[in-house]
């Protein structure tokens, strides 16, 4: 089986693994999934419905409790044969009995976590309750279809002074999220355009390419970031980057493979960069990274980021730049499509940019995260050499690597039969897995008091002790 077709609605009170066993369990008992249709793995349905491996584990556990699906060794999760399968409703005791197992999951080492005690909810509370007003009438009505003005200055302004990016508000179209604006990005480039990514790279971009019938060509990822040599010999035609901290490995995309990138990108008028700038904000050494859409003399540069980071990954709010090139086919292609993101959110985040909170937050989360990582770190240096660590430049995760005879998913499970949730590198990689067990560690929604628990509970579990 390639996928299974789920939705899932990260809104609802319902738990996402309870969502995907309910989903599942249907299609096996209407007869959608067939007697021993093997199911996806956890790491690719994970990777999928982004969702951790974690959520997947449990809900494959409960189908397979119930006798919906049968685990084989080394082969992967088959649906049952009918005759046995028990077709009966969920009771009480069982949704109580998962939910005591999700709750044994004790560390999260998500990337994607953020510092939730930190949220300034009184400016934002402020701002929220000032737009929620009869005077704001206007905006119950459907806006700008790339977001409202009021918004895209805002960006606009925030963009120049903190990332050299050199755009108008006209340029600047706002989304639901990258998933959500990546399709269109990709409708305007063309069913002839062909995509490098990042080898390792982010797996929901891949996951877009991929359902969106366009062919992705994986460049190696090396100390200096994509190779672009490769990129070069490549048929590719739009290179996507993360230059300014590369996810995964938290790598910086060096100045010479930045000159070469764009010099590549000005070479062909079919070639673009999508440069995602996901978390550019947190950066704790030396000066900022300038972007590639700053340094781009050609127009070759299509910039993305989100608030997600930034503010709350709840938010919904992403953007992209385009340059003035595709800035008329996207006006053609999308002329009767709505903006996607509440007008009343637009304007409380407008607002709470233009009077310099926005500024204020992230000055203040800068001191957070960098305090967390250096507890990190720290945390993590008596346990070198067998452990050691990379990408502590900026962001909100870093890179481990783990020296040891044990390969990345027995000391993954070794961590899962603890109670931890540590993200190995390979499941970020399109061919070729690592031989060095590598791991991202997310420190943005761990507390400060406690990182060095965490990490001791983490090597414990892995029977590594301090030299």
């Amino acid at each position: 089986m390639e996928m299974l077709l789920i939705e899932l609605n990260k809104e609802s009170e319902t738990p996402l693994y309870e969502q995907i066993y309910q989903q599942i369990r249907n299609d096996i008992t209407e007869g959608k999934l067939l007697v021993g249709e093997k199911l996806p793995s956890k790491r690719k349905l994970g990777e999928f419905l982004d969702v951790s491996q974690t959520t997947i584990e449990i809900a494959y556990g409960q189908l397979a409790a119930e006798g919906f699906i049968t685990s084989k060794p080394r082969r992967g999760y088959f649906v049952q044969e009918i005759g046995e399968l028990a077709y009966v409703q969920p009771t009480e005791a069982v949704t109580v009995a998962v939910k005591e197992e999700n709750k044994e999951l004790e560390i999260d080492f998500s990337p994607g976590k953020i510092d939730t005690e930190s949220f300034p909810f009184t400016q934002w509370r402020k701002y929220a309750k000032d737009i929620i007003d009869e005077s704001s009438q206007h905006l119950l009505l459907l806006g700008h279809p790339h977001g409202d003005v009021e918004l895209r200055q805002e960006i606009a302004k925030y963009l120049y002074h903190s990332r050299g990016v050199d755009c108008s508000a006209d340029q600047i179209i706002v989304g639901s999220g990258t998933e959500q604006l990546m399709p269109l990005l990709i409708r305007i480039l063309g069913p002839q355009a062909l995509y490098a990514i990042e080898n390792p790279g982010y797996p929901l971009t891949h996951h877009v390419f991929f359902h969106n019938n366009r062919e992705a060509i994986p460049i190696t990822v090396d100390e200096e970031g994509m190779d672009v040599r490769a990129l070069q010999r490549s048929e590719a035609t739009v290179a996507y980057v993360t230059p300014s901290h590369q996810f995964p490995t938290g790598t910086v995309l060096s100045a010479a493979r930045r000159t070469a990138l764009l010099n590549w990108a000005a070479s062909n008028a079919d070639n673009f960069i999508i440069e995602d700038d996901y978390d550019s904000e947190f950066r704790y050494t030396g000066r900022p990274i300038p972007s590639l859409q700053g340094m781009d003399k050609a127009g070759k540069v299509i910039y993305v980021s989100t608030f997600s980071k930034s503010l709350m990954p709840s938010l919904r709010i992403a953007y992209m730049v385009l340059p003035p090139v595709l800035l008329k086919k996207y006006e053609d292609a999308f002329i009767h499509y709505s903006s996607t993101v509440p007008r009343l959110d637009q304007h409380t985040l407008a607002r709470f940019m233009a009077d310099g909170h926005f500024a204020r937050h992230l000055n203040r989360m800068r001191k957070v995260y960098k305090r967390k990582l250096q507890l990190l770190t720290d945390s993590l240096e008596p346990y070198g050499p067998t452990v050691s660590f990379s990408g502590d430049e900026a962001g909100m995760h870093i890179l481990i690597n783990v020296h040891t005879d044990k390969d990345e998913d027995t000391l993954a499970e070794a961590a899962l039969a603890n109670g931890i949730r540590v993200y190995g590198l390979n499941e970020y990689r399109k061919d070729a897995k690592n031989v060095q067990p590598s791991f991202l560690i997310g420190f943005g929604g761990l507390a400060e008091d406690r990182i060095e628990w965490t990490v001791k509970r983490l090597m414990d579990a892995w029977n590594i002790q301090k030299r």
